[in-house]
This record gives structure tokens, C-alpha cells and sequence, in this order.
């Protein structure tokens, strides 16, 4: 009799001792679930890329930097690419575009390095090589020698504020030269005085936008 009641007492006791470990390790198991269920409810899903968006955005990152066909001639580096010209004045960084090369020997002719140098938050629309070769050869090389006229001709280039290329819509600006210019257009495709048009745009320089174009500007 004693060896069955000590039999139940001991069984008991063992009894006690495991359930409480019996049910920590349940509750440990359902406290994980529980957990990572929390964690993946709280944890927000991946953004998705995006497949639409504000079509404004897109043309802003089209005029952003510089744009046109003529850009792809620009050196990638060195102080003729676009970079490089971004640290120097505008007829300084004009020099080291070869495109631009008879515009520059213009404007050492005219006197108008300094000038354009000095400038602050100018826009120059400046001739390529092939834009002063469409003028006659007398007639360039009578222009080239008249200092008076050389300087009206290349100022009326030159915009006394910086010019935006959305600006160029269908806008109407004063030039150095006192008289105006007229722009039209619309993304990347733009003209000047509607004859010339903008090869290479928003070129940056440390004092000016330029907007290289195709023909030369004659002041009215």
C-alpha cells in the first residue's frame, strides 16, 4: 500500500515538473509565429517601379542638360567638353570648342573677349564654323574688317539673361546690340529670328547658356 501511494506521489511529481516546460515550449512556438507574423504584416511590400508618370517630368529631363545632334561632336573630356567649358567664361570655353572657331576669332577681332568674359548670366547664340561659311566670302570678309560693324553683329548674339530652354518657346529678348531676338519652338527643336536653328542648346558655361545655331544672326 505504502509502495503504490509513493508510486502515485512520484508520478505526480514528474507530472508537475515536465508540464511546465511542456507548455513554455508551446507557448515559445506560438510566440514565434506570432512574431514573424507581426514582422511580415508590418514590413511595407517592395515599391514597384514605375510605369506612367507626369510626361512633364520627361521633357524636363530632355532640356535638363544640353541637347541637339551637334552636341554628339563635343568631346566627352577635357576642356572642350561640356564639363570642361561649365569652369570657363564663355569665350574662353567657346575657344576650346572647334566648331566654334571663327566665331572666336570674331570676337578677338571685335575686342569683345573681355566683355563676354566679364559678363554675368548671359545667353549667347553662337554661330558654328558653318553658319559664318553660308555668308559670302566678300561679304564676311568686309564684316571681318569693320570693327563697328563685327561688334553690332555679335552682340545682337548675345542675351542679357540666362535663357532657359523652355524660355525659348515663344519668347521675344533684348540683345546687347539694343535690338531683339525671337525664339519658337518646343522640346529639343528650336529657331532663332525663325531662320536659324539650335544644334547644340543649354550648353553651360560659367557665365552663360549658350545655344550653338546654324546660321548668323543679322541685327534689323
Amino acid at each position: 500500500m505504502n509502495a503504490l501511494r509513493f508510486r502515485r506521489t512520484a508520478i505526480a511529481v514528474t507530472a508537475a515538473a515536465i508540464l511546465p516546460f511542456a507548455l513554455s515550449a508551446c507557448g515559445g512556438s506560438d510566440s514565434k509565429k506570432d512574431s514573424s507574423a507581426s514582422s511580415e504584416a508590418a514590413t511595407p511590400p517592395a515599391s514597384q517601379p514605375s510605369t506612367g508618370g507626369d510626361s512633364s517630368n520627361g521633357d524636363a529631363s530632355m532640356t535638363d542638360k544640353p541637347f541637339g545632334a551637334a552636341c554628339a561632336s563635343v568631346p566627352k573630356d577635357g576642356a572642350g567638353s561640356f564639363d570642361g567649358m561649365a569652369k570657363d567664361p564663355v569665350a574662353t570655353a567657346a575657344s576650346h570648342n572647334p566648331a566654334l572657331s571663327t566665331l572666336v576669332a570674331a570676337v578677338k577681332k571685335a575686342g569683345l573677349v573681355d566683355t563676354l568674359n566679364n559678363a554675368q548670366n548671359i545667353t549667347v547664340f553662337a554661330p558654328t564654323n558653318d553658319a559664318f561659311a553660308k555668308i559670302p566670302k566678300a561679304d564676311l570678309d568686309k564684316v571681318l574688317n569693320d570693327k563697328a560693324m563685327l561688334t553690332k553683329i555679335l552682340t545682337y548674339h548675345v542675351v542679357g539673361q540666362k535663357l532657359a530652354p523652355k524660355q525659348l518657346e515663344n519668347g521675344s529678348f533684348d540683345t546687347l546690340e539694343k535690338g531683339k531676338v525671337t525664339t519658337t519652338g518646343s522640346g529639343t527643336a528650336y529657331k532663332v529670328n525663325d531662320s536659324a536653328s539650335v544644334v547644340c542648346g543649354n550648353v553651360p558655361t560659367a557665365n552663360a547658356t549658350v545655344y550653338i545655331v546654324d546660321s548668323v544672326l543679322m541685327p534689323k
